[in-house]
Protein backbone atom coordinates (compact mmCIF):
# COMPACT_ATOMS: atom_id res chain seq x y z
CA UNK A 1 0.00 0.00 0.00
CA UNK A 2 1.43 3.51 -1.14
CA UNK A 3 1.55 6.32 0.94
CA UNK A 4 -1.00 8.44 -0.35
CA UNK A 5 -3.06 5.10 -0.03
CA UNK A 6 -2.76 4.67 3.81
CA UNK A 7 -3.19 8.20 4.39
CA UNK A 8 -6.42 8.91 2.13
CA UNK A 9 -8.26 5.86 3.12
CA UNK A 10 -7.69 6.25 6.65
CA UNK A 11 -10.22 9.26 5.77
CA UNK A 12 -12.44 7.41 3.80
CA UNK A 13 -11.43 8.19 0.15
CA UNK A 14 -12.38 4.92 -1.85
CA UNK A 15 -9.52 3.98 -4.15
CA UNK A 16 -10.41 3.45 -7.31
CA UNK A 17 -6.89 2.93 -9.49
CA UNK A 18 -3.24 3.18 -9.61
CA UNK A 19 -1.96 4.18 -13.18
CA UNK A 20 2.07 4.48 -13.68
CA UNK A 21 2.16 8.12 -12.52
CA UNK A 22 -1.69 8.94 -10.85
CA UNK A 23 -3.35 7.00 -8.07
CA UNK A 24 -7.10 7.95 -8.29
CA UNK A 25 -9.17 8.25 -5.62
CA UNK A 26 -13.57 9.45 -5.32
CA UNK A 27 -14.99 11.70 -2.70
CA UNK A 28 -18.24 13.18 -2.64
CA UNK A 29 -19.00 12.50 -5.97
CA UNK A 30 -15.87 14.06 -7.35
CA UNK A 31 -12.31 11.99 -8.10
CA UNK A 32 -9.31 12.98 -7.01
CA UNK A 33 -6.18 12.32 -9.28
CA UNK A 34 -2.55 12.52 -6.98
CA UNK A 35 0.86 12.56 -9.16
CA UNK A 36 3.20 10.92 -7.38
CA UNK A 37 7.04 10.98 -8.90
CA UNK A 38 6.81 7.80 -10.09
CA UNK A 39 8.27 6.85 -13.35
CA UNK A 40 7.96 4.01 -16.29
CA UNK A 41 10.05 2.88 -19.51
CA UNK A 42 9.14 0.53 -21.88
CA UNK A 43 5.70 -0.10 -19.83
CA UNK A 44 7.45 -1.16 -16.47
CA UNK A 45 7.17 1.40 -13.33
CA UNK A 46 10.66 1.69 -11.97
CA UNK A 47 11.62 1.05 -8.20
CA UNK A 48 13.39 4.46 -8.06
CA UNK A 49 11.07 7.69 -7.54
CA UNK A 50 12.21 10.92 -9.19
CA UNK A 51 11.90 14.20 -6.83
CA UNK A 52 8.97 16.64 -7.80
CA UNK A 53 8.20 14.72 -10.59
CA UNK A 54 4.57 14.45 -9.92
CA UNK A 55 4.36 18.10 -8.68
CA UNK A 56 5.71 19.32 -12.37
CA UNK A 57 3.50 16.90 -14.31
CA UNK A 58 0.57 18.29 -12.02
CA UNK A 59 0.78 21.61 -12.33
CA UNK A 60 1.99 21.40 -15.88
CA UNK A 61 -1.47 20.24 -16.36
CA UNK A 62 -2.93 22.93 -14.42
CA UNK A 63 -1.37 25.25 -16.48
CA UNK A 64 -2.66 23.73 -20.02
CA UNK A 65 -6.00 22.99 -18.64
CA UNK A 66 -6.62 26.77 -17.35
CA UNK A 67 -5.02 28.14 -21.09
CA UNK A 68 -7.15 25.86 -23.19
CA UNK A 69 -10.37 25.88 -21.70
CA UNK A 70 -11.90 28.55 -24.34
CA UNK A 71 -11.07 25.95 -26.82
CA UNK A 72 -12.60 23.04 -25.21
CA UNK A 73 -14.37 22.20 -21.85
CA UNK A 74 -12.10 20.36 -19.62
CA UNK A 75 -12.08 18.05 -15.92
CA UNK A 76 -10.33 20.33 -13.67
CA UNK A 77 -12.67 21.60 -10.82
CA UNK A 78 -9.75 22.18 -8.08
CA UNK A 79 -6.25 22.39 -7.43
CA UNK A 80 -5.68 24.92 -4.34
CA UNK A 81 -4.80 24.01 -0.84
CA UNK A 82 -8.08 26.06 0.01
CA UNK A 83 -9.97 23.55 -1.94
CA UNK A 84 -9.30 20.51 -0.45
CA UNK A 85 -12.08 18.91 1.35
CA UNK A 86 -12.26 18.81 5.19
CA UNK A 87 -11.43 15.23 5.55
CA UNK A 88 -8.11 16.26 3.02
CA UNK A 89 -6.99 19.08 4.85
CA UNK A 90 -4.89 17.40 7.43
CA UNK A 91 -3.33 15.75 4.57
CA UNK A 92 -2.08 19.31 2.58
CA UNK A 93 1.39 18.44 3.02
CA UNK A 94 1.55 15.13 0.66
CA UNK A 95 -1.68 16.59 -1.87
CA UNK A 96 -0.19 19.95 -1.73
CA UNK A 97 0.92 20.66 -5.84
CA UNK A 98 -0.05 17.32 -6.66
CA UNK A 99 -3.66 16.85 -6.79
CA UNK A 100 -6.36 17.62 -8.96
CA UNK A 101 -10.27 17.19 -7.97
CA UNK A 102 -12.45 16.57 -11.34
CA UNK A 103 -14.96 15.78 -12.90
CA UNK A 104 -15.98 12.15 -13.26
CA UNK A 105 -16.57 11.15 -17.10
CA UNK A 106 -16.74 7.96 -19.06
CA UNK A 107 -13.84 7.89 -20.75
CA UNK A 108 -13.97 7.50 -24.95
CA UNK A 109 -10.99 4.40 -25.70
CA UNK A 110 -8.97 7.05 -27.87
CA UNK A 111 -5.66 8.14 -27.61
CA UNK A 112 -5.88 11.40 -29.62
CA UNK A 113 -2.32 11.69 -30.84
CA UNK A 114 -1.64 15.25 -32.65
CA UNK A 115 2.58 15.07 -34.70
CA UNK A 116 3.76 18.03 -36.20
CA UNK A 117 6.88 16.30 -36.82
CA UNK A 118 7.91 12.85 -38.47
CA UNK A 119 9.03 10.83 -35.18
CA UNK A 120 9.02 8.14 -33.08
CA UNK A 121 6.45 5.35 -34.06
CA UNK A 122 4.86 7.34 -37.33
CA UNK A 123 8.53 7.55 -38.58
CA UNK A 124 8.88 3.61 -38.50
CA UNK A 125 5.38 3.74 -40.21
CA UNK A 126 6.36 6.31 -42.86
CA UNK A 127 9.36 3.92 -43.66
CA UNK A 128 7.34 0.85 -43.94
CA UNK A 129 4.68 2.67 -46.44
CA UNK A 130 5.13 6.21 -46.52
CA UNK A 131 1.83 6.60 -44.75
CA UNK A 132 0.90 7.62 -40.68
CA UNK A 133 -2.37 6.24 -40.02
CA UNK A 134 -3.58 6.22 -43.55
CA UNK A 135 -2.25 9.82 -44.07
CA UNK A 136 -0.29 10.04 -46.69
CA UNK A 137 2.96 11.74 -46.50
CA UNK A 138 5.18 13.31 -49.48
CA UNK A 139 8.26 11.28 -50.54
CA UNK A 140 12.05 11.57 -48.98
CA UNK A 141 11.01 13.18 -46.05
CA UNK A 142 13.76 12.83 -43.03
CA UNK A 143 13.33 11.93 -39.26
CA UNK A 144 12.07 14.49 -37.29
CA UNK A 145 11.49 16.77 -40.25
CA UNK A 146 8.44 19.22 -39.61
CA UNK A 147 5.31 17.87 -41.55
CA UNK A 148 3.46 20.47 -44.06
CA UNK A 149 0.88 20.52 -41.95
CA UNK A 150 -0.20 18.61 -38.49
CA UNK A 151 -1.59 15.43 -38.46
CA UNK A 152 -4.43 13.58 -36.26
CA UNK A 153 -2.85 10.00 -35.68
CA UNK A 154 -4.78 8.56 -33.16
CA UNK A 155 -4.05 5.33 -31.22
CA UNK A 156 -5.94 2.41 -29.49
CA UNK A 157 -5.75 2.59 -25.72
CA UNK A 158 -3.74 -0.43 -24.68
CA UNK A 159 -4.25 -2.20 -21.08
CA UNK A 160 -1.42 -3.73 -21.21
CA UNK A 161 1.46 -2.63 -24.21
CA UNK A 162 1.71 -0.23 -26.41
CA UNK A 163 -0.81 1.51 -27.90
CA UNK A 164 -1.87 0.64 -31.97
CA UNK A 165 -1.79 3.57 -34.58
CA UNK A 166 -5.02 3.47 -36.10
CA UNK A 167 -6.53 4.91 -39.64
CA UNK A 168 -9.50 7.85 -38.68
CA UNK A 169 -11.86 5.60 -40.45
CA UNK A 170 -11.97 2.84 -37.39
CA UNK A 171 -12.31 5.94 -35.12
CA UNK A 172 -15.40 6.86 -36.97
CA UNK A 173 -16.38 3.27 -36.23
CA UNK A 174 -15.82 2.92 -32.84
CA UNK A 175 -17.53 6.75 -32.03
CA UNK A 176 -19.41 8.00 -34.72
CA UNK A 177 -18.26 10.16 -37.54
CA UNK A 178 -19.91 13.72 -35.70
CA UNK A 179 -17.27 12.37 -32.75
CA UNK A 180 -14.59 11.42 -34.51
CA UNK A 181 -14.33 14.62 -36.58
CA UNK A 182 -14.90 16.86 -33.49
CA UNK A 183 -11.97 14.72 -31.39
CA UNK A 184 -9.77 15.34 -34.20
CA UNK A 185 -10.64 19.12 -35.14
CA UNK A 186 -10.64 20.08 -31.43
CA UNK A 187 -6.97 17.65 -31.24
CA UNK A 188 -5.12 19.88 -34.06
CA UNK A 189 -6.64 22.83 -32.19
CA UNK A 190 -5.29 22.50 -28.86
CA UNK A 191 -1.87 21.40 -30.29
CA UNK A 192 -1.89 24.23 -32.62
CA UNK A 193 -2.11 26.93 -29.98
CA UNK A 194 0.00 25.00 -28.05
CA UNK A 195 2.94 24.70 -30.66
CA UNK A 196 2.52 28.59 -30.80
CA UNK A 197 3.36 28.87 -27.25
CA UNK A 198 5.84 26.81 -26.48
CA UNK A 199 7.32 28.18 -30.20
CA UNK A 200 7.49 31.94 -28.06
CA UNK A 201 9.66 30.13 -25.21
CA UNK A 202 12.14 28.60 -27.59
CA UNK A 203 10.82 24.72 -27.23
CA UNK A 204 9.18 22.83 -30.26
CA UNK A 205 6.01 20.48 -29.77
CA UNK A 206 6.60 17.93 -31.96
CA UNK A 207 3.83 15.77 -31.02
CA UNK A 208 1.13 15.07 -28.04
CA UNK A 209 -1.48 13.02 -27.15
CA UNK A 210 -4.90 14.09 -25.31
CA UNK A 211 -7.74 12.00 -23.57
CA UNK A 212 -11.05 12.83 -23.92
CA UNK A 213 -14.62 12.10 -22.04
CA UNK A 214 -17.89 12.76 -22.02
CA UNK A 215 -19.33 13.96 -18.57
CA UNK A 216 -22.66 12.99 -16.87
CA UNK A 217 -24.64 16.18 -18.70
CA UNK A 218 -23.38 15.24 -22.19
CA UNK A 219 -20.00 17.38 -22.26
CA UNK A 220 -16.99 16.75 -24.16
CA UNK A 221 -14.24 17.42 -22.16
CA UNK A 222 -10.24 16.92 -22.05
CA UNK A 223 -9.46 14.67 -18.78
CA UNK A 224 -6.52 13.32 -17.09
CA UNK A 225 -3.29 14.94 -18.28
CA UNK A 226 -2.12 18.17 -20.89
CA UNK A 227 0.65 19.00 -22.79
CA UNK A 228 3.40 17.39 -19.87
CA UNK A 229 6.95 15.86 -20.78
CA UNK A 230 5.17 12.46 -20.25
CA UNK A 231 2.53 12.79 -22.86
CA UNK A 232 4.21 15.08 -25.36
CA UNK A 233 7.60 15.40 -27.49
CA UNK A 234 8.82 18.62 -26.62
CA UNK A 235 12.53 19.69 -28.24
CA UNK A 236 14.73 22.87 -27.83
CA UNK A 237 14.29 25.30 -30.99
CA UNK A 238 17.79 26.11 -30.72
CA UNK A 239 19.77 22.71 -31.17
CA UNK A 240 16.66 21.18 -33.40
CA UNK A 241 18.44 19.81 -36.39
CA UNK A 242 15.99 17.36 -38.81
CA UNK A 243 17.37 14.12 -40.47
CA UNK A 244 18.62 12.60 -36.47
CA UNK A 245 17.37 11.99 -33.24
CA UNK A 246 16.46 14.99 -31.07
CA UNK A 247 17.18 15.31 -27.36
CA UNK A 248 13.65 15.20 -25.42
CA UNK A 249 12.51 16.89 -22.65
CA UNK A 250 11.42 14.21 -20.56
CA UNK A 251 12.60 10.35 -19.23
CA UNK A 252 15.01 9.96 -22.02
CA UNK A 253 18.28 9.94 -19.78
CA UNK A 254 16.47 6.98 -17.82
CA UNK A 255 15.57 5.06 -20.69
CA UNK A 256 19.16 5.74 -22.73
CA UNK A 257 20.71 3.97 -18.75
CA UNK A 258 18.61 1.43 -19.10
CA UNK A 259 19.17 0.13 -23.18
CA UNK A 260 23.17 0.45 -21.46
CA UNK A 261 22.01 -2.58 -18.98
CA UNK A 262 21.71 -6.31 -19.39
CA UNK A 263 17.70 -6.14 -19.29
CA UNK A 264 15.19 -7.66 -20.59
CA UNK A 265 12.60 -4.83 -19.97
CA UNK A 266 10.04 -7.03 -17.99
CA UNK A 267 9.43 -6.42 -14.14
CA UNK A 268 11.27 -5.89 -11.54
CA UNK A 269 13.36 -3.26 -13.14
CA UNK A 270 16.22 -2.28 -11.97
CA UNK A 271 16.93 0.71 -9.16
CA UNK A 272 18.47 4.28 -10.99
CA UNK A 273 21.76 5.40 -9.83
CA UNK A 274 21.73 8.78 -8.37
CA UNK A 275 23.26 10.65 -11.12
CA UNK A 276 20.10 9.48 -13.45
CA UNK A 277 17.74 10.76 -11.13
CA UNK A 278 19.29 14.12 -10.42
CA UNK A 279 19.34 14.67 -14.91
CA UNK A 280 15.98 13.30 -15.35
CA UNK A 281 14.63 15.66 -12.61
CA UNK A 282 16.95 18.71 -14.11
CA UNK A 283 15.07 18.07 -17.45
CA UNK A 284 11.70 18.12 -16.20
CA UNK A 285 12.18 21.26 -14.29
CA UNK A 286 13.19 22.72 -17.03
CA UNK A 287 10.16 22.51 -19.26
CA UNK A 288 8.59 23.47 -16.30
CA UNK A 289 9.99 26.03 -16.36
CA UNK A 290 10.13 27.60 -19.51
CA UNK A 291 6.87 26.68 -20.54
CA UNK A 292 5.12 28.90 -18.05
CA UNK A 293 7.74 31.30 -17.01
CA UNK A 294 7.84 30.33 -13.46
CA UNK A 295 10.13 28.29 -11.12
CA UNK A 296 8.45 25.32 -9.07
Amino acid sequence: MTLWETNLQAEKVRFLKRGKVRDIYEINGQLLIVATDRISAFDVVLPTPIPDKGRILNRLSVFWFERTKHIVPNHLLAFKEADLPEPLKSHADLLLDRFMLVRKATVIPIECVVRGYLYGSAWKDYQGTGEVCGIKLPTGMKLAEKLPEPIFTPATKAQVGHDENIPFGKVVNLVGKELAERLRDLSIQIYQFAAAHAEERGLILADTKFEFGIAEDGTLMLIDELLTPDSSRFWDASTYEPGKPQENFDKQFVRDYLESLNWNKEPPAPELPPEVVAKTRERYLEAYRRLTGEEL
